[in-house]
């Protein structure tokens, strides 16, 4: 981690759940960041935290060229964490243009804003994701399958995940690609999502709203573990094991909503709130869970939390917030 102190790094959608995480890492391990954002959310970890103002900001939107251009050129970047992008399912959904623009324009943006600058540029990290796989009987994935979505988030997801390869492949950049699944933590304010959304409602003594069937089988990472992961990733693209190349990461263990309902009823010590089923989920995936042993034999990465443990810690992040703003 000393390697830190001497680089100049840009994390992309810094505001974010996991680019918060990250820069804070990053910051502690003494690197200069850069944080691009596009909107001043009071609300982020990151800002309400006042890391921001231990870093540079440019602000603006990633489709844009020549903000991300500005942003590696004026402060000489030698290393890019690419994190923006719209990540609720349910947006992508209602609006698939703007998902579109910002997912897969702003990918192509970045990744092109990085080749033409070569000469700072040494290391990217693309943050795609398990959805990027789409709908397959057999699970888990693994590296060798196609990325192959079908619903707009997914398909996003996909396009990003194969605009790295080609720039990787066909013009030299110095990437690797990081395929995630469902990370949480504390910061993560989109309330749509089961594990923010159930901590709420258990909070305010109600009973936690589920879109699906409760069935749906997912990983799910602690934030800090991915943001850890991210680094590692950077740390080994010397390597030729690991450039160009694309890694799983979770933890094996999968759960489906309903467990996931129940172990945070557990930690917060709820009984008698049980979930409303809805079943109204649409263009979403059933069951997503990785094979992340690749990650783990080239790069020894493995999530440090178990999903209790990572509960616990998130729970108490929550009702410290609902207490401030009480």
């Amino acid at each position: 981690m000393n390697l830190w102190r001497s680089r100049r790094v840009l994390v992309t959608g810094a505001s974010g759940l996991v680019g918060s995480s990250l820069v804070n890492t990053l910051l502690n391990e003494g690197a200069y960041v850069v944080c691009l954002i596009r909107d001043w959310d009071t609300q982020s970890e990151l800002i309400r935290s006042g890391l921001i103002h231990e870093t540079q900001v440019v602000s603006g939107d990633i489709e844009d060229y020549a903000t991300i251009e500005r942003a590696i050129v004026s402060y000489e970047t030698d290393t890019v964490f690419h994190l923006a992008a719209q990540t609720i399912v349910g947006n992508a959904l209602r609006a698939p243009r703007a998902t579109f623009e910002s997912n897969i324009r702003g990918s192509y943006n970045l990744l092109d804003a990085c080749r033409v600058h070569s000469d700072l540029v040494r290391r990217v990290v693309i943050a795609s994701s398990d959805k990027a796989y789409g709908d397959v009987d057999d699970l888990p994935y693994d590296e060798s399958m196609p990325v192959s979505g079908r619903h707009p988030y997914d398909v996003s997801k996909s396009c990003t995940d194969l605009l790295a390869q080609t720039y990787a492949h066909t013009y030299a950049v110095p990437l690797a690609i990081m395929r995630c699944g469902n990370i949480y933590g504390p910061g993560d304010l989109n309330w749509s999502r089961i594990i923010p959304g159930t901590i709420k409602s258990l909070f305010r003594n109600e009973a936690p709203i589920l879109r699906s069937n409760g069935k749906f089988l997912r990983d799910y990472i602690y934030v800090d573990d991915a943001a850890l992961a991210y680094l590692t990733v950077a740390d080994r693209l010397d390597s030729s094991a690991v450039r160009g190349e694309a890694f799983n990461f979770g933890p094996s263990s999968p759960k489906t909503v309903l467990e996931v309902v129940h172990t945070i009823n557990q930690v917060m010590g709820k009984s008698g709130l049980d979930p409303v089923i809805q079943d109204s989920a649409r263009a979403e995936i059933q069951d997503q869970f990785l094979d992340s042993s690749k990650a783990y034999r080239i790069l020894g990465l493995l999530p440090g939390r178990s999903l209790e443990a990572g509960l616990v810690e998130t729970v108490e992040w929550y009702e410290q917030r609902f207490m401030e703003a009480a």
